[in-house]
């Protein structure tokens, strides 16, 4: 029998028998230490001559039916022997054992705590270091986020991470926070999308008997923390009550010498409507911008999924994926999932037929620019081009507009410089309408359909 299950045995049977036996013979049965159980028979040895003697003479038949009870073996036994050196060596033992299973118990319930801590800090599990795939791309972003985790509030506070959608700002934020939550459990971590935290302002800000309450647990909320995370900036802009409310949250933040940690699509000079003061605060740290990931970084992403889903590939596989999904790391996960879920259905390895077959991006990608890209939303919205790149500002033109700036930096990720000037506008205007798309696409179900009918019209689905 392993050693650990006869010690649970043992504990089991001298449980049983601290129920059973009277008080006085406590003190005899708790110095046992048991050395085997064979055939039925239970052995324990004492270094306690009296207490051998004692529990033969008086308890043996109760010692036994404990024995049996225990194991279900009705031809149990029980063998105490006399043995003072060989209690103490097995004392020991036993004491070692008992560290080891609670070193192992104090892990289990560390990791508790921890899973504890990170929900109730809002981050989300995959989102570590030891999950982000480094290159070239990312490099800096990548040393300068790990040196935030392992020096809070030093060097760079605040820390401004800026790059379009998809390139992994989001997951080297949130693993600042994992980092710290595990290597210094006492420090209090914060991450919350921008949305979130305007609609939280505005539903604790509202007129009431109550809003002094309110704002003031709002408050303690987000500055009774040592490191924020705020998530996506861009879209406090024109909201000029919570812009303020930021700015307070911001000052009460860095003047108590707690690290901000911001992520935003573009630097806070680009963000229109920003206030003089938060742009100011924000470029006062370090900015640092993530770009799209070089080919490498694309590949290593594909092998680390590849490998996280069980999933045999060949190398010409990845390398085709990699070639023709390059705008950003969202884009180059949702084509692996497509072509892995087809694997996984027909239990066929990832090869560069089947990846061929599911994505059929060998011509289409080449052929979409924005030119055609224009050309078809024109059609669609029964516009003209000369009328997109105009100044006419009618509804169905400024729909027609916002749809074909949006597909332009989401199906060819033009910069919003370049989008710009292919459509004679600022780039702040741009980047506004592609913004105002992004948000209501998911929860309009009419401009969700016109961006699908469009895609299909450019047979990129």
């Amino acid at each position: 029998m392993e050693t650990l299950e006869l010690k649970n045995l043992w504990e089991e049977v001298k449980s049983g028998l601290i129920d059973e036996l009277p008080e006085n013979a406590h003190p005899w049965i708790t110095p046992l230490e048991v050395t085997g159980y064979d055939k039925g028979v239970l052995t324990v040895v004492t270094g306690q001559m009296m207490g051998r003697d004692l529990l033969k003479r008086n308890y043996y038949n109760s010692i036994v039916n404990v024995i049996k009870n225990v194991t279900h073996n009705p031809d149990s036994d029980f063998v105490i022997i006399y043995d003072e050196n060989a209690a103490k060596s097995l004392r020991k033992e036993n004491e070692k054992l008992q560290k080891k299973v609670n070193a192992a118990i104090q892990k289990e319930q560390a990791m508790e705590n921890l899973s504890y801590m990170q929900s109730a800090s809002n981050l989300n599990l995959k989102y570590k270091f030891e999950n982000f795939v480094v290159g070239k791309s990312n490099e800096f972003a990548y040393k300068v986020t790990k040196s935030v985790a392992e020096n809070p509030a030093g060097k760079y506070n605040p820390l401004f991470i800026y790059g379009n959608s998809g390139l992994g700002k989001t997951h080297l934020m949130q693993a600042i926070g994992h980092y710290t939550i595990f290597k210094n459990p006492r420090l209090k971590v914060k991450y919350t999308k921008t949305e979130d935290y305007v609609n939280d302002f505005i539903s604790n800000s509202r007129n009431s008997k109550d809003t002094i309450e309110n704002m003031s647990k709002f408050n303690k909320k987000y500055t009774n923390i040592d490191i924020i995370l705020i998530d996506d900036i861009q879209f406090i802009e024109s909201k000029k009550k919570t812009m303020s409310q930021m700015q307070h949250t911001f000052d009460s933040l860095y003047n108590k010498g707690k690290q901000i940690v911001i992520t935003s699509d573009r630097l806070p000079k680009d963000i229109p409507t920003l206030t003089s003061a938060l742009c100011s605060r924000f470029e006062m740290g370090l900015m640092v911008e993530l770009t799209p990931p070089d080919k490498d970084v694309r590949i290593g992403i594909l092998k680390k999924l590849s490998a996280d889903n069980g999933l045999e590939y060949t190398d010409e596989a990845l390398n085709y994926i990699a070639e023709h999904y390059y705008n950003n790391v969202r884009e180059l996960e949702g084509a692996f999932n497509r072509v892995s879920a087809f694997s996984d259905m027909t239990g066929s390895p990832l090869t560069i037929e089947l990846a061929r077959k599911i994505l059929k991006c060998d011509e289409t990608k080449k052929e979409i620019d924005l030119s055609k890209i224009a050309n078809v939303v024109a059609d669609y919205y029964n516009v003209s081009v000369d009328d997109l790149k105009g100044s006419a500002r009618s509804q169905k033109i400024s729909a027609a507009r916002h749809m074909a700036v949006y597909l332009s930096r989401e199906l060819c990720g033009n910069s919003f410089v370049s989008i710009a000037e292919f459509f004679n506008k600022k780039h702040t205007t741009i980047m506004f309408a592609h913004d105002k798309i992004q948000k209501e696409i998911s929860c309009n179900s009419n401009l969700a359909s016109d961006s699908r009918e469009i895609k299909q019209a450019l047979k990129v689905i």
